[in-house]
């Protein structure tokens, strides 16, 4: 430990965001890294605690919430080395569990930080921002090719159908390995959730991108425009190659099966934000199309992508936005059942709302609020829609019926699980805990095993996946 007076020493100082006025005219990244200096007063933070809960995921509410990395990250150890200037040290130690460091320090929620032991008592040690500063700096030094370079061929070709987190996690860790990889998408880019669930001004698409050319370089074949099961068979896939990993994530919206559904205008985020990030693709950073101008806007659903959604109908010139959330607000305050190191369930403004509410001087979430039906002009276009404020069991209030103006919705209630066409496709019955099914050719990780999860569970069962499948295939040489 290299500071042990460095949380006296330094306030928490996190990578700060660009002012609404200035960020909400282009799609580019929101944070500003902090300099050097800064960075590694940050990193001398760090306690190096005798039990450091940031990178042991401990888990609660039903075994599905984690507090602490669920992937293991070795936080400590690279925040020191951080503050000693050993940058290419801390990358290395940072790479030994996370394959794709430049998404999650930028997009994870960070359960890292919430289970630090400063987090007790005060701000806990910036974590996310420190871990993305180790991976930009190793891009800019060449060392993330230097350490993906692969190993001795073994001969053993291996399929990786999709491109997401959980799918280039496992598709960099098996060509390290030495095996022979290629990864399947059925869309026009890769990067799955990474291109075209979370928009540019949180995930800058040439971050993607970067990776993606990267791992071309070190000899990974990427197919698009491809889906199995429709372009190529799964019994073709299977013979030819020696295992394959299904890494579709969790692609099913929920639904909103209420009278006037089928109206134009309603859509599901997912589609809306991929259209979006395709416009920044082909416009660029810098032009905010008016496509919303006048267009009264519903966002349904309080969670992140509900925020995005509210962001990115900022940008494009919305005349009014408002957000429906079925939940109660949250406390402003850790309460007594939602103790550290829990991450902590407390009412905070997301970026985009935060955004509105500079645009349109109020606050724009409304909570325990239902939606209970669309209603529509003559020629099928959604115009409004009827909602009704619920209690604490999600049933209705007589009296607290509401009707808002409305040219389009967006539904952003989260996603139900994985296509099953797919598993059917491979005759895939049964998926172990250990990414293998009752096929012994084919594996699952990611959000297609676990359901709707955080990017970094997506990256550690992509990296878990691919050793599973490295030691099955070593084991086939000694017999």
């Amino acid at each position: 430990m290299a500071d042990p007076f460095g949380f006296l020493k330094y306030p928490r100082k996190d990578n700060p965001y660009r002012e609404v006025t200035e960020r909400i005219s282009d799609w580019r990244e929101l944070q500003v890294p902090l300099a050097e200096d800064e960075r590694r007063e940050q990193a001398a933070r760090c306690m190096n605690c005798g039990i450091p809960f940031c990178h042991s995921g401990s888990f609660y509410g039903e075994q599905r919430a984690v507090s602490g990395c669920p992937n293991d990250n070795l936080i400590p150890e690279w925040n020191d080395l951080i503050y000693q200037g050993q940058d290419k040290a801390a990358f290395e130690r940072l790479a030994k569990t996370n394959p794709l460091p430049e998404m999650t320090g930028r997009v994870c929620p960070a359960p890292c930080e919430k289970g630090c032991t400063e987090s007790l008592n005060g701000d806990g040690v910036a974590i996310h921002d420190n871990e993305r500063y180790i991976i930009d700096k190793a891009f800019e030094e060449g060392w993330v090719k230097e350490e993906g370079q692969p190993g001795e061929s073994t001969g053993f070709k291996v399929a990786i159908v999709g491109s997401g987190p959980a799918g280039l996690s496992a598709a960099w860790r098996l060509n390290q390995l030495g095996h022979q990889v290629t990864v399947y998408e059925r869309s026009d880019r890769f990067g799955g959730l990474l291109m075209y669930g979370i928009p540019n001004m949180k995930l800058d698409k040439g971050i993607v991108e970067r990776r993606i050319q990267l791992m071309k370089e070190l000899g990974i074949s990427f197919v698009a425009n491809t889906e199995i099961g429709v372009d190529i068979e799964a019994a073709e896939l299977c013979q030819a190659y020696d295992r394959v990993i299904l890494a579709t994530g969790a692609s099913v919206p929920r639904d909103l099966p209420v009278p006037g559904r089928q109206l134009q205008g309603i859509r599901f985020a997912v589609d809306y934000l991929t259209e979006v990030t395709k416009d920044v693709l082909k416009h660029g950073k810098d032009a905010t199309s008016q496509k919303l101008a006048g267009k009264n806007v519903i966002v349904i659903g309080g969670g992140d992508t509900g925020n995005d959604c509210v962001g990115a109908a900022i940008r494009q010139g919305a005349k009014s936005v408002r957000q429906l959330e079925i939940t109660p607000a949250l406390p402003n305050q850790r309460q007594s059942s939602n103790p550290w190191p829990e991450y902590p369930f407390v009412n905070k403004l997301g970026y985009g709302q935060e955004e509105a509410q500079a645009v349109f001087g109020e606050p724009i979430s409304l909570y325990s609020r239902s939606t209970t039906g669309f209603i529509g002009a003559e020629r099928g276009q959604v115009i409004g829609v009827e909602t009704v404020e619920v209690d604490n069991h999600f049933q209705p209030i007589p009296g607290t019926e509401a009707v808002f103006k409305a040219d389009v919705i967006l539904l952003a209630m989260g996603f139900t699980g994985a296509e099953q066409a797919l598993f059917e496709a491979f005759n895939v019955k049964e998926i172990l805990t250990d990414y293998t099914t009752n096929n012994e050719r084919v594996l699952v990780a990611g959000d297609a095993k676990r359901g709707p999860s955080l990017v970094i569970w997506g990256i550690r069962e992509g990296r878990k996946a691919a050793e599973k499948v490295d030691a099955s295939l070593r084991s086939l040489i000694y017999q």
